[in-house]
């Protein structure tokens, strides 16, 4: 596995062969517990394991300022602009808080990207009974955090800098639209009525994206991960050779905001 440390620079782990993965973990983007899904999809990918906030690189209990999506997404770019190689595409897979960023990567810098599967973001204001559902998700977190201080661990960081600003974000479902050949919406199957799962679904509906069940629940990936790994490469598979895999082609004309 090689590791991309520098305080001065993105921070990423890459490890496998293959196809470029490039994996947004949830929370504050610590990937923390994904070592067996990263395992396991690097028999297939190169998997790319973004780390936003550089938590698991030594910065954390660092200052860190309130949390915005294009940071994350612009970060996730300049990743795989130093990965990939000349005229190759990636494919990304983002988890909840990263799953919010990869939809604003695929809205906002589409230009290589391939195909993007965004596991339960909780862009929760896309509901129709949105508001009431992030201000009952913040308070079941326990309201607005303290400012005193910085948070000295990844759980304390998301609570005070990053899922008051990531709930509240809106996607832009026309640029979404535009690209809904190479988007899939997904969701744990454990997870059902529940208000991320409930996004992911509406989000396929509203945009033309894809819609896929994996195995668990919100944290699917952390509890089952080979079952994840191997729903995600079936998937990723069976849209080879389809409109959901088609980069090289339309990639070069396509405007970046």
């Amino acid at each position: 596995m090689t590791d991309r440390t520098d305080r001065h620079r993105d921070h990423y782990d890459v490890t496998g062969s293959g196809p470029v993965l490039l994996v947004v973990p949830g929370g504050a983007g610590h990937p923390m517990g994904l070592e067996p899904l990263t395992a396991a999809l690097s028999a297939r990918f190169t998997v790319v394991t973004y780390d936003p906030l550089g938590l698991a690189h030594g910065r954390l209990g660092l200052p860190v300022p309130e949390q915005r999506v294009e940071w994350w997404s612009e970060g996730a770019r300049r990743v795989l602009d130093a990965v990939l190689p000349q005229g190759e595409s990636a494919r990304v897979l983002g988890m909840s808080s990263g799953g919010i960023a990869a939809l604003d990567l695929l809205a906002r810098h589409p230009r290589r990207l391939r195909h993007v599967v965004a596991h339960e973001p909780p862009a929760l204001t896309v509901l129709p009974d949105g508001a009431r559902e992030r201000r009952d998700l913040l308070r079941s977190l326990g309201g607005p955090p303290s400012a005193a201080g910085e948070p000295a661990d990844p759980m304390g960081v998301f609570l005070a800098r990053v899922v008051g600003p990531f709930t509240a974000y809106a996607p832009d479902l026309d640029a979404l639209r535009a690209r809904a050949a190479r988007l899939t919406l997904a969701a744990g199957s454990g997870s059902r009525d529940q208000p991320p799962y409930r996004t992911a679904a509406f989000l396929a509906e509203r945009t033309g994206g894809g819609f896929a069940e994996f195995p668990g629940g919100h944290l699917g990936a952390l509890d089952r991960p080979e079952a994840f790994a191997e729903r995600l490469a079936g998937l990723l598979d069976g849209l080879d050779g389809t409109d959901g895999g088609r980069c090289a082609g339309d990639c070069g004309h396509l405007q970046e905001s």
